[in-house]
C-alpha cells in the first residue's frame, strides 16, 4: 500500500495574503524581478513573507557572517546581505552554474553583492571545505539531504548562532496524515522528519518550526 500524505496550507491563505499586503514596504524594482522570475519558471524561493523574517533572525543575533546550503539565483541570500551589511559575509551555493550569473547580477543592481561569496558545487562538500565557524548556516538543498546537512551544520555555527532551513513541513506530508493525494517523493518527506526530529532533540540546540510558509526550522545553538 503506498502512502498517501495530502499536501495543505500551513498558513490560511487570507491571513497569508494580510501579511503579504503588510510587506509591501519592500517593492524594490530587483526584489520584484526576483520574484516576478520565480513566478514565471516556477523556481523555488523562500518568497517575501519568509525572507522578512530570516533578515529578522540575522539582524537579531547580529549575524556577520552567514553560509547557506542551496542559494539558487539569490533570494533569500538578499535579505541575509541587508542584515549583515557591506563588511559582513554571506557565502551562496549552489549546483547549477547558471545561476551565478544571475545572482551577481541581481544583488549587484540592488546594491547587495558586497558581501557575497559564490560557490558553484555540491553545498555540504563546499561548506565542509569552508573555514570557521559562523553565525547562521541555512539549509535549502535538495529535501533527502537534509538529515546530511544538519550533520555537517550543527558544529559549524557558533555558540548563539542560528541553524535555520526552510521547507521542514513540507506542505504538511511530514505529519502523515492519510487522505487523498499521494506523497510522490516519501523518501524525501522521511529525510524531512528524520532531521526536524534530530534537530529538536539535540540538547545543544534550542528549536521549533514556525509555520509561515513550508515550515521554517529556527535553532539556536547554546553551546
Amino acid at each position: 500500500m503506498r502512502l498517501r500524505c495530502p499536501a495543505m496550507d500551513i498558513t490560511n491563505p487570507r491571513v497569508e495574503s494580510y501579511i503579504q499586503g503588510l510587506l509591501a514596504r519592500h517593492d524594490e524594482p530587483v526584489l520584484l524581478e526576483m520574484e516576478a522570475e520565480a513566478k514565471r519558471r516556477g523556481f523555488p524561493i523562500v518568497g517575501r513573507m519568509v525572507g522578512v523574517v530570516i533578515e529578522i533572525l540575522a539582524r537579531s543575533i547580529g549575524a556577520k557572517r552567514v553560509f547557506e546550503l542551496g542559494s539558487g539565483y539569490g533570494y533569500s541570500a538578499y535579505w541575509f546581505s541587508r542584515a549583515v551589511g557591506p563588511g559582513g559575509e554571506v557565502q551562496l551555493t549552489d549546483g547549477d552554474a547558471d545561476n551565478e550569473p544571475k545572482a551577481l547580477d541581481y544583488l549587484g543592481r540592488a546594491g547587495l553583492s558586497r558581501p557575497i561569496q559564490y560557490h558553484v558545487g555540491e553545498a555540504v562538500e563546499t561548506l565542509n571545505a569552508a573555514e570557521g565557524t559562523f553565525d547562521i548556516v541555512y539549509n535549502d538543498i535538495d529535501k533527502g539531504d537534509y538529515p546530511k546537512a544538519w550533520l555537517a551544520s550543527r558544529g559549524r555555527i557558533r555558540p548563539g548562532g542560528l541553524f535555520i532551513c526552510d521547507n521542514t513541513l513540507w506542505s504538511g506530508r511530514v505529519t502523515g496524515a492519510t487522505e487523498e493525494e499521494e506523497d510522490r517523493r516519501p523518501e524525501w518527506t522521511a529525510a524531512i522528519d528524520e532531521m526536524n526530529r534530530a534537530v529538536a532533540a539535540d540538547p545543544g540546540y534550542l528549536s521549533s518550526i514556525l509555520p509561515i510558509r513550508d515550515g521554517v526550522m529556527v535553532a539556536l545553538r547554546l553551546d
